[in-house]
């Protein structure tokens, strides 16, 4: 089935911030993105779901100009871009999976110098500075090195020094990757607020299910390929039911045996077997009564994740390694 890679519009909607038509790259033999098309809406916060390995960091590269497709188009608000061009790399910020600030620097330098590079007169840059230092929580932290501050500030640093510019479009790679809870709301804070401030089009990669529930919608990657483009709720609608996991030693074994023994698809992802059902908790009894004690470590019944609806919809989970 083809994806919705766009949301229905009118004769007088705007045109997408940022359209990707039919992007294929290869590595060698591999084709590591097989025609992938999608387009984002101004102001939208635009997610990329998929495991390590599915092309999304070759998609980041692509979109920020560090490689360049074999075939395929940008279109950046309805016209044409080259990949590359610098009229789409100054309306971006973006934002690296690996930390990207000088640590013997500032935090407030570490701005001035992002603005530098974009040439922002540096009285603006200050402003802008000083401004943003304020927004991000770091204002009484600005003349201390960024050696000094905690991963989360730091996140919130880089999300400041990407925007320095006025860019149209944030572009993020993992971007809480490594965070603890409390650094992860933090971030997404500061994201939600500079779409609500500055009307920012947000596109980003992530792995993680509480992530990409923080999207207005998702991209689901496997293989090179955009396989669904949905809000977070209908892609967990596409789940029936409740979903009992079962913990067990043989995982692959116990989801033959459930299959046979009840007729119902069971899957095994690494060690628990995932069965979704209405009422699940129904099933809970009948499975223990029908094994002996000690098959299983645990038995949960919970409502479906956006982990789940990947697995649903790819047969693999977040947590598989593609080829690379």
């Amino acid at each position: 089935m083809t994806p919705a890679l766009s949301r229905p519009r009118s004769a007088s909607a705007p045109a997408p911030r940022l359209a990707a038509r039919a992007l294929v790259f290869r590595h060698g033999a591999r084709e590591v993105l097989r025609g992938l098309s999608f387009e984002v809406a101004p102001g939208e916060i635009f997610g990329v779901l998929g495991p390590n390995g599915a092309g999304k960091s070759t998609l980041f590269s692509i979109l920020t100009g560090l490689a360049a497709p074999e075939s395929g188009e940008l279109r950046l608000d309805a016209a044409r871009v080259a990949f590359g061009a610098r009229a789409l790399r100054a309306r971006l910020g973006v934002v690296f999976q690996d930390p990207s600030l000088d640590a013997k620097l500032t935090a407030e330098e570490n701005l001035v110098l992002g603005a530098a590079l974009f040439a922002v007169p540096r009285a603006e840059a200050r402003a802008r500075a000083r401004a943003l230092l304020e927004r991000a929580g770091l204002a009484d932290r600005a003349r201390e090195p960024v050696a000094r501050l905690s991963g989360g500030m730091r996140r919130r640093l880089e999300l400041a020094r990407a925007v320095i510019h006025r860019p149209s479009i944030l572009v993020l790679d993992e971007p809480t990757s490594g965070l603890d809870a409390a650094s992860f709301r933090a971030t997404w804070e500061a994201i939600q607020a500079l779409r609500r401030e500055d009307g920012l089009t947000v596109i980003l990669n992530t792995h993680r299910p509480d992530e990409a529930e923080q999207c207005d919608r998702l991209a689901v990657m496997a293989e090179g390929r955009i396989v669904a483009c949905e809000t977070p709720d209908a892609l967990r609608a596409r789940v029936a039911g409740d979903v009992v996991v079962v913990e067990a030693e043989d995982a692959s074994g116990l989801a033959r045996e459930v299959a046979l023994r009840f007729q119902l698809p069971a899957r095994a992802v690494g060690d628990a077997v995932v069965i979704e059902r209405e009422e699940g908790h129904t099933l809970v009894p009948r499975l223990v009564e029908a094994f002996p004690p000690g098959r299983f470590r645990s038995v949960s019944v919970r409502r479906p994740t956006l982990a789940d609806a990947f697995l649903e919809i790819t047969g693999r989970g977040l947590e598989t390694e593609e080829a690379p």
